[in-house]
């Protein structure tokens, strides 16, 4: 299996919404973007698929190095391998994949956040620097498409998180500020426990309401010039949302089940997306 194969692999066993919008690039494009992202997968599973603690901080210390080698120019990883020959071309620098490591150590480290700045840190690393490396490899002409990345990556993480609140609660993890649990009168107990209420529906609709400020932040910022090249974004933000949406539709039960959208909806809003924006 060929570095390539092996991302390839990676990226379609994850069946991920990210995915869908890889499909319609150029073949050199798709290649980077396809490493880039099979990258985050290595790094996302040390944390969710090791249950040691101190063994996940080792193979997180050990991709450190591996970049390291990567930008030194001996990869040994099928990953680094097959990102390697697109760091230069792309702009993806060491500072941002090691960022990326920064944001997957910080799952180790904390389970709670006290307020929405902590929370926002911790998405900029897991996503938005993400998001910040996909425009590069999309390609972008202007500064302004960098704040487009930035904010988008913020709304794709704070739909992740009202996605996934439960499933991340049987994990132990409650990503939702303790300050916003407060206000709402919602305590980490209910959440644990998955338990529904009235005031946990007004803490849902609060985050809901976040995320789309976020994705009217990023399309806002998106430069004209740019809007064509920047069409994978797009066609992510297309699922993301519409799957934003069906949460809030369902009012928010999403402690119980993870709500997704089905293969061929998201085929459909990639190929709609794609050939409209």
């Amino acid at each position: 299996m060929t570095p390539d194969e092996y991302c390839q692999q990676k990226a379609a066993a994850s069946g991920s919404s990210f995915y869908y919008s890889f499909l319609f690039l150029p073949p050199e494009r798709r290649r980077a973007i396809t490493a880039l992202y099979a990258y985050c997968r290595e790094v996302d599973d040390v944390v969710d698929e090791t249950a040691d603690e101190n063994v996940a901080r080792i193979k997180l210390a050990w991709w450190r190095t591996e970049l390291a080698n990567m930008y030194a120019g001996n990869p040994q990883h099928p990953v680094t391998r097959a990102l390697a020959p697109f760091i230069g071309p792309y702009n993806l620098t060491e500072e941002r994949l090691n960022e990326i490591l920064d944001g997957m150590e910080m799952d180790l480290l904390q389970t709670r956040y006290l307020d929405f700045k902590a929370l926002e840190r911790y998405c900029y690393l897991v996503a938005s620097v993400v998001g910040l490396c996909a425009s590069e490899i999309f390609g972008r002409t202007s500064d302004e498409t960098l704040e487009y990345a930035k904010n988008l990556g913020m709304a794709f993480q704070l739909t992740n998180i009202i996605r996934d609140i439960g499933e991340d609660a049987r994990r132990g993890r409650v990503y939702l500020p303790i300050s916003e649990l407060q206000q709402f009168n919602v305590p980490v107990a209910g959440i644990l426990n998955a338990r529904y209420s009235d005031e946990f529906t007004a803490l849902m609709r609060f985050q809901y309401e976040r995320a789309q400020a976020y994705y009217e932040k990023a399309f806002a910022a998106l430069p004209k010039q740019d809007r064509r090249t920047q069409r994978p974004g797009l066609i992510m933000a297309a699922i993301y949302r519409t799957l934003l949406e069906e949460i809030a539709r369902d009012d928010f039960q999403v402690l119980h089940q993870r709500v997704s959208l089905t293969p061929i909806r998201k085929l459909w809003l990639a190929w709609k997306t794609w050939v409209t924006a």
